[in-house]
């Protein structure tokens, strides 16, 4: 039996086994299991890190950030394509995924990515701080995801966009119906979607004019 059969079969056990168990509880991929989420998948090439990049319309300076960055996989390209000039947030709820990326940043020489600890929807990020936001193969591993979604679009600049990648593959996989549903009732509108049922990244935008983060919080305090 070849190297790469036995890979496969064991990356469908591991699969397999996370996805029941995910039915229980939130469960986000551990560190141990980082250089599984950094392996080319053939099938869903067309969301690797050079494609979600790609369709993000990225400018030199643009400030980015990674949410529920993992190992790095896609902080490193982002943080090479913003320039110098630029930097990439790269934020995850584990130290030890943290400490991948910040171990990969150097040994790449990259210098432009700030580590950030947090859970998403704890309100830990600042308002209007953002060009740009990715959550790849992350949504489906919040437990509270709207919460985590309206703390991305307070986050964002107007006229930002998050950019949500989904693949089948993943045991917390979301389908774009049910993530534009949560996108919508926070106040995101629809920009581009690319992919299938099997795997899609949808660009979301925050809407530019009137501060609906700002308003809200403003009366919350008046109550």
């Amino acid at each position: 039996m070849s190297v790469v059969l036995v890979l496969g079969l064991l990356l469908l056990l591991i699969t397999l086994v996370w996805r029941l168990a995910s039915r229980r509880a939130s469960l986000p991929c551990p560190a141990w299991l980082g250089w599984m989420v950094e392996l080319e998948n053939p099938i869903a090439r067309e969301f690797n890190a050079v494609n979600i990049i790609r369709r993000l319309d990225l400018q030199p300076g643009m400030r980015v950030l990674d949410a529920g960055c993992g190992p790095g996989r896609v902080a490193i390209p982002l943080a090479r394509a913003v320039g110098p000039q630029g930097e990439v947030v790269a934020a995850d709820i584990q130290p030890d995924m943290l400490s991948r990326v910040e171990e990969k940043a150097r040994v790449a020489r990259v210098s432009n990515i700030k580590l950030l600890q947090l859970g998403l929807g704890e309100g830990k990020l600042e308002e209007n701080q953002f060009d740009r936001a990715v959550l790849v193969t992350v949504l489906g591993e919040i437990p509270g995801r709207e919460a985590a979604l309206r703390e991305l679009f307070c986050a964002l600049k107007p006229g930002g966009v998050l950019s949500i990648t989904e693949t089948i593959f993943d045991p917390h996989y979301q389908r774009k119906a049910a993530v534009l549903e949560l996108a919508r009732r926070v106040g995101f509108e629809e920009r581009t979607f690319s992919g299938s049922r099997l795997g899609f990244t949808l660009n979301l935008g925050k809407p530019g004019g009137e501060d609906r983060c700002k308003r809200s919080g403003e009366t919350e305090r008046a109550q």
